[in-house]
């Protein structure tokens, strides 16, 4: 099955002479990244990596290494800084924040890609995304990304697949959307309060926990963890552990959510006319 789809990638993404990757890190959009390489080669390859206070600083580094891993010299792998926190549209935090994050970045890539001549732009889409709530694929539209695995008919599992194929190091990375997402629509979002979220997140991970979510709630850290990991925060200390963390972050009050982490969790309370 994931050879058959590969070839319908690879039959996508070698009608085009050269392409820019948007390129953050993780899972998606570094598979979509190597499929490229593999098609064009790199000298007809550009990834771009948006730098800004959403983006968790351990994943700047990550995209470094995994642009490296893939064989894409430095020289091909730009980053830029964007500044969507300083428009008060995304900044309020409503549920159309994404559109103002993604029309920001797409602004921005395709203005270099006119100047460096690059044929088209991807991201790393795929139809599982299109089950949850995406304002930003409507910025992605009106600029014309594309979106090479919804082409091919790649779901998330087919991306893994693919990247496990290859013997790749982030066939395993759990998703990490942006940090903002961690904020409630409503509570407007600060550079503090990414910090304060980042600093969370970077500690649990220290203590080894993955494909978790800590959820900014003013005082209090909720947090979402893998079914799995649930009972185990409880066992050999480990709790204390995570609310020194949690608390050396800035939090008050630290508290696990039992029903555990859940994509698009902050998403369920909008109402359809919200939608």
């Amino acid at each position: 099955m994931i050879d058959a789809k590969e070839k319908a990638l690879n039959d996508f993404i070698g009608q085009f002479p050269c392409a820019m990757v948007a390129f953050s890190g993780g899972l998606d959009s570094a598979t979509v990244l190597f499929a490229t390489i593999k098609l064009l080669g790199t000298e007809n390859t550009l990834a771009v990596t948006s730098i800004s206070p959403s983006l968790a600083a351990d994943e700047e580094k990550a995209a470094s290494q995994i642009a490296a891993e893939i064989g894409l010299p430095a020289e091909r792998h730009l980053f830029i800084r964007t500044d969507e926190i300083a428009d008060p549209r995304y900044a309020r935090n409503a549920p159309d924040r994404c559109y103002y994050c993604k029309g920001e970045l797409y602004s921005r890539l395709s203005q270099l890609a006119a100047e460096r001549g690059v044929a088209v732009i991807f991201d790393g889409t795929n139809l599982s995304d299109l089950g949850d709530y995406r304002p930003g694929r409507k910025a992605a539209e009106e600029h014309k990304v594309v979106s090479p695995f919804v082409s091919a008919g790649f779901a998330k599992e087919d991306v893994r697949a693919l990247a496990r194929k290859y013997r790749l190091s982030f066939s395993e990375k759990p998703a990490a959307a942006c940090l903002a997402s961690r904020i409630p629509y409503g509570i407007s979002v600060t550079v503090e309060r990414l910090r304060q979220i980042d600093a969370a997140e970077s500690g649990l991970r220290a203590l080894g926990l993955s494909g978790f979510r800590v959820r900014y709630h003013n005082d209090v850290a909720r947090l979402e963890l893998p079914p799995q990991d649930i009972a185990r925060v409880f066992g050999n200390g480990l709790h204390q552990k995570i609310i020194e963390v949690v608390k050396g972050a800035g939090f008050k009050y630290v508290a696990v959510d039992l029903e555990g982490y859940r994509q698009g969790r902050l998403n369920e309370g909008l109402s359809i006319k919200e939608l």
